[in-house]
């Protein structure tokens, strides 16, 4: 069952996710070597209750804290810890909020430091198939539409897509239907209409499509140890054109800043 939000409930999506966009762009403004992925996720639960949410991942199915940190290989639901960023790593951060009973959700992929050519242009790539998925995600359209957009967008640059883990509807629940997956034929599952929201999130290896789950519990990481890149928007269909709900306008000001500044 698809629940189809009014123009109010897309109006309180879009602050939710706003937030979840300024938050991670407050996190990008610390990512450096030397710099604990704990203390990421501390930084981003004070600014999210200093701004009138709340952490939405945490107690989520027993999570426990607010950010999901996965580094290199890890794909998705890294759990924050000790370990201290390096310069060449790459970390995703996945951060949901809730505020006024709806929910936020997106994620950004972060080189720290320098990073070599390869996996910049695997970040690159898998950003970019996210924004061929949101091009397709309009009234009228299939979610089908939006996961072959993704997938031939990936595999034509020689990557591999996660088909254990997919995008969701996103509402007053963090999850709701449809799943939206990565790969996919054109014309096929679920039609979309105006009012549908949904999280996008390509999740991209630079080499097998295979993962594995961890003894956590939670962390999932590629097979063959090769790094894993993952970028989510939250988007309303509507007629035309895609209404998506978060930015990396904000992340990307500050790494701007990073770039001139140091």
């Amino acid at each position: 069952m698809l629940y189809l939000k009014t123009n109010e409930e897309v109006e309180l999506l879009r602050k939710s996710n706003i937030l979840v966009s300024r938050t991670l762009a407050e996190i990008a403004s610390l990512i450096n070597p030397g710099i604990t992925t704990l203390s990421l996720d501390k930084a981003a639960e004070t600014f999210i209750l200093d701004n009138g949410g709340l952490p939405a991942f945490k107690g989520y199915n027993g999570f426990p804290k607010t950010l999901c940190t996965s580094v290199n290989d890890e794909v998705v639901h890294g759990i924050p810890s000790g370990y201290v960023l390096k310069e060449g790593d790459i970390i995703s951060i996945d951060c949901g909020v809730i505020m006024n009973g709806y929910y936020g959700d997106s994620a950004y992929t972060f080189a720290v430091g320098e990073i070599n050519e390869e996996v910049r242009k695997l970040l690159d790539v898998t950003k970019a198939s996210l924004e061929e998925g949101v091009k397709e995600a309009i009234a009228g359209n299939r979610v089908g539409d939006i996961s072959y957009a993704v997938q031939t967008m990936a595999e034509s640059a020689g990557y591999s897509v996660v088909r254990e883990l997919v995008g969701h509807g996103l509402g007053t629940k963090l999850h709701e239907a449809p799943e939206v997956p990565n790969y996919g034929r054109r014309g096929t599952g679920a039609k979309m209409e105006k009012g549908l929201v949904i999280c996008i999130e390509p999740m991209i290896n630079l080499g097998l499509k295979e993962t594995i789950q961890m003894s956590d519990g939670w962390t999932i990481k590629t097979t063959d140890g090769k790094p894993s890149a993952h970028f989510e928007y939250a988007v309303a269909i509507d007629k035309g054109k895609a209404d998506v709900l978060t930015t990396f306008k904000y992340i990307e000001e500050v790494l701007n800043k990073k770039k001139l500044y140091g």
